[in-house]
């Protein structure tokens, strides 16, 4: 309760500056409680204080700079630097083993879904700049995971209104399980909305592999 009553008195002082600063400093990995803060900023749009649209875009923006920071720190200073240097953005040796473990299991989507796994989407920006992924790969799965992670956040302050608290904590336990789920009912749905066209264009290409394999084939002569 006292870190809720913390970030009440930001925003009663510094508005929806705190969520843009907040956020950004996160993702350079200084400590801030951003899902908490989210959530309540979109309590705070239930009640009427602050707009939804307005928190959305501040929210995404201040994740979306602090990525890129981090992304270029990692991509022009590299491994040296963060190993000599990243305990002043505490990095420790600990968690950028779990991060290289983790983008060795789940490879470039780590970034998008990283943002729900604590201790490791604070430096998924600066691991895909120190193994060099190309920016519009790096920026297509962040700002694309930026934007459910934000969403999602608000969202659980401003529909769920005072009960935000409960629903909060109980996605904190479970959140990568629920992501998961979601992801693999929405991947169900895909197949069976489109199964038509996706089993005609598996037919197509199958017929189009055999003929392609007769034609390869030697003529015998007799």
């Amino acid at each position: 309760m006292e870190m809720l009553k913390w970030i009440q008195e930001l925003f009663a002082s510094y508005g929806y500056n705190v969520l843009f600063f907040g956020l950004l400093l996160e993702f350079v990995a200084l400590p801030f409680p951003g899902e908490t803060t989210m959530a309540f900023a979109g309590f705070l749009s239930y009640t009427g204080k602050l707009d939804f649209p307005t928190l959305v875009l501040v929210a995404f923006a201040g994740t979306t700079i602090g990525m890129t920071i981090t992304y270029f720190i990692g991509l022009k200073a590299g491994m040296p630097f963060i190993q000599r240097y990243g305990k002043w953005f505490l990095f420790s040796p600990a968690k950028l083993e779990k991060t290289q473990r983790w983008f060795e299991r789940y490879g470039s989507i780590l970034i998008s879904i990283g943002y729900f796994v604590p201790g490791v989407r604070h430096f998924t920006g600066y691991f895909a700049g120190i193994i060099a992924l190309p920016f519009r790969k790096f920026a297509l799965y962040a700002y694309g995971g930026a934007l459910f992670w934000v969403v999602l956040f608000l969202g659980i302050g401003r529909v769920f209104g005072p009960q935000w608290m409960g629903i909060f904590h109980l996605f904190e336990v479970y959140a990568l399980w629920i992501i998961s789920g979601g992801a693999a009912i929405a991947v169900l749905f895909c197949l069976y909305r489109y199964r038509r066209q996706l089993l005609a264009l598996f037919s197509g290409r199958k017929a189009g592999m055999k003929l392609e394999s007769k034609l390869k084939e030697p003529s015998k002569e007799r």
